[in-house]
């Protein structure tokens, strides 16, 4: 950590204290009082040692950042039954010194309402609507490398979204994001929206979610949207004691439709899951691939676990790889294996 980020953090500490004692004696309970009082700062470092082979090309391995953050948290009662709140997480790399400029980017800043009544609303950059109430398998695994998730182009910023309280079991959700013609988009206003139901009984959660992809490029990453065409998406999950089993199903027109199946049992501190993907481009080729996934995690404390996965992805000549001579190849088989580690707090 930088000198200047520590000189900062004894300052605002100081500055805490001096605050309390300026308003004179504080009893133990309202000392606690203010110290629920105020932001709350969390984070992660995540680290993963990966081999990624391509058959018959390259394969490389490497030490590197699996997504780690820092962040910070706060909300208040602004009403009763109803709280104010915030949140934003900022990414920084762990693996490499040199020409690191500390925290690089962002993954999550918004702000909202909720009440008991109405619900939750909220504005700002988020996991998005479809992507919680659909897409399990792939925001599951913690590299992810051949998971196939995602047919939705609706990024995670810039949205407003909302989710209703719960009746009997069922949820509604609903995001729009907010593309002006100030927003970088070559004067083309655009207001993707989506949705979502989810219900829950017992031990079982169905959920649908559509995805409109009305936007003209994605606000994760900036790439250009496919087509405009709806996704739609269908989740079925179960618990039974120690094991829990999800299906999916995601299509799109003129893209590709993608099944999974995963299967998480947890005994003790350690954690297994088993899942099995598979994609059909919906193209003049019908290019077909899967990907079966494994993962084996165990849970150190309650603020350190370590895990090894294994990915192993076939089909058609799906998979991209430049050879020796600089030229773009492709293979039908790659194969990746992760260790790794995560301390949160």
């Amino acid at each position: 950590m930088k000198k200047t980020l520590i000189a900062s953090a004894i300052a605002a500490v100081a500055f805490s204290g001096a605050t309390f004692a300026a308003e004179g004696n504080l009893s133990a309970s309202e000392l606690a009082a203010k110290m629920d009082s105020m932001p709350q700062v969390y984070g992660n470092i995540q680290l993963a040692i990966t081999h990624d082979n391509y058959d018959g090309g390259p394969s490389a391995t490497e030490l590197a950042d699996n997504g780690s953050t820092i962040g910070v948290k706060h909300d208040h009662v602004l009403a009763p039954g109803i709280v104010g709140f915030f949140k934003a997480e900022l990414e920084f790399d762990a693996d490499n010194k040199a020409g690191n400029s500390g925290l690089g980017s962002f993954d999550e800043a918004y702000i909202g309402v909720r009440g008991d009544n109405f619900g939750q609303v909220w504005v700002g950059s988020d996991d998005s609507t479809y992507e919680t109430a659909v897409d399990e398998i792939a925001n599951f695994f913690e590299v992810a490398s051949l998971s196939l998730g995602g047919l939705y182009d609706t990024g995670e910023g810039d949205l407003v979204q909302y989710k209703a309280p719960s009746f009997g079991g069922l949820t509604l959700g609903a995001a729009v994001q907010f593309n002006g013609d100030g927003d970088g988009m070559k004067n083309k206003k655009s207001y993707p929206y989506q949705l979502s139901a989810v219900y829950e009984i017992d031990a079982l959660e169905l959920a649908f979610a559509v995805d409109s992809n009305d936007g003209g490029e994605n606000y994760s990453s900036g790439a250009p949207s496919v087509n405009n065409e709806n996704t739609y998406g269908l989740r079925a999950s179960g618990n039974f004691a120690n094991l829990r089993v999800t299906g999916q199903f995601q299509t799109r027109k003129d893209v590709a439709d993608i099944y999974g199946l995963m299967g998480v049992y947890t005994l003790g501190k350690n954690q297994f899951a088993l899942a099995y993907e598979y994609q059909e481009d919906d193209n003049s080729s019908s290019d077909k691939n899967d990907t079966i996934t494994l993962q084996a995690l165990h849970s150190l404390s309650d603020n350190m676990y370590v895990y090894v996965e294994g990915y192993i992805g076939g089909g058609d000549e799906v998979y991209e790889y430049t050879d020796s001579s600089g030229a773009t190849a492709t293979t039908d088989e790659r194969s990746v294996a992760a260790v790794g580690a995560t301390y949160y707090f």
